[in-house]
């Protein structure tokens, strides 16, 4: 059996479970205050840091929603925040955000490229394959005399 070799360099990240502090403060919160502003009437909302840490839980653990916690509060309000934060696109705006301030900041490296993709077995059989269209009508050869 080979042995492994250890990368040099580079210690790998911590698996974030949680929205760190500075990043909440400096990026998250203001783009949900600008954007997802509470309601002035109606109930009060749920904590929006704790419902971004049970969408990260979820997002991470791959646990239904059932599942979540007591911790990031009730399950069906954090799933109602994440429909609605998908729904507004605020997702796409925080990554856009995170992505100019790591740029500017000189922690991307653009040229480094890579793709991934699965092939696997098809479990029951899968789906049944289809004939291939014809291009063109074809004509029999008794018909060509």
């Amino acid at each position: 059996m080979a042995k492994r070799r250890k990368k040099r360099g580079a210690k790998p990240l911590p698996t974030i479970w949680q929205c760190p502090d500075d990043l909440w403060d400096c990026i998250i919160h203001p783009i949900l205050d600008e954007h997802d502003p509470p309601a002035k009437t109606g109930r009060p909302r749920i904590d929006l840091r704790a419902a971004l840490d049970g969408i990260i839980y979820i997002l991470r653990t791959g646990a239904q929603w059932e599942a979540l916690p007591r911790e990031f509060g009730d399950d069906s309000s954090v799933h109602r925040t994440f429909q609605r934060w998908v729904n507004m696109g605020l997702f796409d705006r925080i990554l856009a955000t995170l992505l100019y301030r790591a740029d500017d900041l000189g922690e991307i490296q653009w040229q480094w490229q890579s793709a991934d993709g699965v092939m696997g077995k098809a479990r029951k059989g899968g789906t049944r394959s289809v004939g291939t269209p014809r291009i063109a009508a074809k004509t029999a050869r008794s018909a060509l005399c």
